[in-house]
């Protein structure tokens, strides 16, 4: 079956609709569902019972980037910046010394094994090198797995920071195989650059972004996750103009965000969680129609030495390298190197030498497309198990909740206070948004002049307001006072 313009809404709907039932089922038996969505894609195409039949890599790509974008900025959205700090250098060093040397061991292990050229070997690791943001974040989320000593935002750190970086060594080595002549440590300046503008660009673009959102006054609160997205796609494509990466840009972006307060906050990060999910689906079907399972036959040898290699040596030794100047017990770094996950963005990456026409780009894709589904089905499916089995999990009591859980949750609130905002106070004339006001805390309602109001964000403090103050802890009003710059 040919995708047409008449058949398309109904066949993606259907598909939709089948992954979503799928996955609810697929949880209950420990089945990443991830692995169901390309199961359903590679089904739905030509090779399988649907019939459908898609061959377009440059639309794949572009389904790809898109995807990529939202789930990413989900995942920056939703990463505590509190829980993030202390192992910054941990997951700086994992997701970028941690995927050169896992592009680099791979890359010469496919060399000795395969009629690959160098070039084209090391471009097939760069491709495989980094941890999939969308596995690791779905995975590790949806089994609502707790684990101990900061190991969860380590590999959430590192799994939606290291795209960049594979994504530029990708790109390097595209074009050392398209040139050979040119030297490998001609790649440094252009890694370099796009890693610098990216960081950079990204905390900017943070700070305007937030800026924007606070300032802006748009008559519907739905209006605001669309301006959301916007301001996404501006930080991307903007970065990426001026040779900047865009993913680490978007990523640095709403960690940024994530942090701080912003108007209809709880609207915005509830309707990203959403999006992020249905990009996922959406990536993964599309990518799964793209592949034909035929094709992958010959290259399952290969592909099973190129899996073993990667989740067994390379993705090891590259984690105890990267992270050898860290002081971290050696159970905890083993779960890290476990917890090696590829998934969609690989097989994103290896629609780039397809494009490019080089002469072992589908050896390459569907290499890339095999270690990938084995990452899933071995390391996905056993991540529980592996936390168990080296003492790193916690009790599921003890599971703590994520920055989009303690946004979006109604915690009860015990403790009333009326605080009327005195005159000389210096939070008069500001918005909600912008006094800080501590987070297990809630401004109910406002009366202001006889007349009750119910504040948002972007609500003014007057003069005489009275505030009826909502918490849970008696010590958090010396912070109430303090955000609304009064003595208690």
């Amino acid at each position: 079956m040919n995708i047409t313009i008449e058949n398309i809404i109904l066949i993606g709907s259907v598909l939709l609709l089948i992954s979503i039932i799928a996955g609810k089922t697929s949880y209950r038996f420990g089945i990443p569902t991830l692995l169901l969505f390309l199961t359903i894609g590679m089904l739905a195409g030509s090779d399988g019972i649907g019939g459908i039949y898609f061959d377009n890599p440059q639309i794949a790509q572009l389904i790809g980037v898109v995807s990529l974008n939202f789930i990413l900025f989900s995942g920056g959205l939703d990463t505590s910046w509190q829980s993030v700090k202390p192992i910054l250098k941990e997951g700086i060093a994992l997701s970028t010394v941690g995927v050169l040397l896992t592009a680099l061991g791979l890359g010469y292990f496919v060399y000795l094994i395969t009629d690959f050229g160098l070039y084209e070997s090391l471009l097939l690791g760069a491709i495989v090198s980094s941890t999939d943001a969308a596995a690791v974040f779905s995975i590790l989320r949806g089994k609502n797995l707790a684990l101990k000593k900061n190991l969860r935002p380590t590999l959430e750190l590192e799994s939606g920071s290291n795209d960049p970086m594979a994504y530029v060594l990708t790109i390097a080595f595209l074009a050392l195989v398209q040139e050979p002549d040119q030297s490998i440590l001609s790649i440094i300046p252009l890694l370099f650059l796009q890693m610098t503008i990216g960081g950079v660009a990204g905390f900017l673009f943070g700070r305007l972004s937030k800026t924007v959102i606070n300032r802006i006054k748009l008559d519907y609160e739905g209006l605001y996750p669309v301006l959301m997205i916007a301001l996404m796609f501006i930080t991307f494509s903007a970065t990426d103009a001026i040779g900047g990466n865009g993913f680490l840009a978007i990523y640095i972006c709403s960690v940024y965000l994530g942090n701080q307060n912003l108007i209809h906050k709880k609207t915005i990060m509830r309707m990203f969680d959403g999006l992020a999910w249905l990009m996922q689906i959406v990536l993964f079907l599309t990518l799964g129609l793209l592949v034909f399972p035929s094709e992958i036959i010959p290259f399952v040898g290969i592909g099973l030495l190129v899996s073993v290699f990667l989740i067994l040596v390379a993705r090891p030794l590259a984690v105890f390298i990267s992270l050898m100047p860290f002081k971290m017990r050696l159970k905890r770094r083993f779960y890290i190197s476990w917890v090696g996950l590829r998934g969609a963005v690989p097989i994103v990456f290896a629609t780039y030498p397809l494009l490019a026409g080089i002469d072992e780009a589908h050896a390459i894709f569907n290499i890339v497309f095999f270690v990938s589904i084995t990452s899933v089905i071995v390391q996905g499916t056993t991540l529980s198990v592996v936390a168990k089995w080296l003492h790193v999990g916690l009790p599921e009591k003890a599971k703590p909740l994520s920055p989009t859980d303690e946004l979006l949750i109604e915690h009860p609130k015990t403790l009333m206070k009326e605080i009327v905002v005195k005159e000389n106070s210096t939070a008069v004339g500001l918005k909600i948004v912008d006094l800080m006001f501590p987070k297990n805390a809630i401004i109910a309602m406002i009366e202001r002049e006889g007349v009750y109001l119910t504040p948002n964000g972007s609500t003014e403090l007057m003069a005489n307001d009275k505030l009826v103050v909502l918490t849970d802890k008696k010590d958090v009003l010396n912070e109430v006072y303090t955000s609304l710059r009064m003595d208690s």
